[in-house]
């Protein structure tokens, strides 16, 4: 069969060997490697497996408490204000409230007794009907 077997001695192996190498890009990634935090001690450190798995759970549990605690803030601030306007309504309305029909009632002209004025909020008189026929 020509050389066949199922039997390897070795795994594959690639002599990759780059042809280019840029510079320019080394230094691009490594600024921008900078900028996004990373620091240039870690890249010389060797990976340990699932050292980024950790990291992003580690964050993702920080910003979860973060938000966490935003939130019973803003539940805080929430209760805050209701307890201020049920103070505001049980306290100082009653008072604005009459405050401002007093003075409507005060402003309103005072009517007086003559003949020709008609006063709606009088009280009726009957007369008896004395008519005969």
């Amino acid at each position: 069969m020509l050389g066949f077997t199922p039997f390897k001695r070795h795994a594959n192996k690639f002599n990759y060997i780059p042809r280019y190498y840029d510079p320019e890009k080394e230094a691009r990634e490594q600024r921008r490697a900078e900028l996004r935090g990373e620091r240039a001690e870690d890249a010389e450190r060797e990976y340990r497996p699932g050292q980024y798995i950790r990291t992003q759970r580690d964050a993702r549990a920080a910003r979860r408490d973060r938000d966490e605690g935003q939130g019973r803030m803003r539940i805080w601030k929430m209760l805050a204000a209701a307890a201020v306007v049920m103070l505001f309504i049980s306290l100082v309305y009653p008072h604005l409230a009459a405050l401002f029909l007093n003075t409507s009632r005060a402003k309103a002209p005072v009517a007086t007794e003559e003949v020709g004025d008609f006063d709606p909020s009088a009280p009726i008189t009957v007369v008896p009907n004395d008519y005969q026929e």
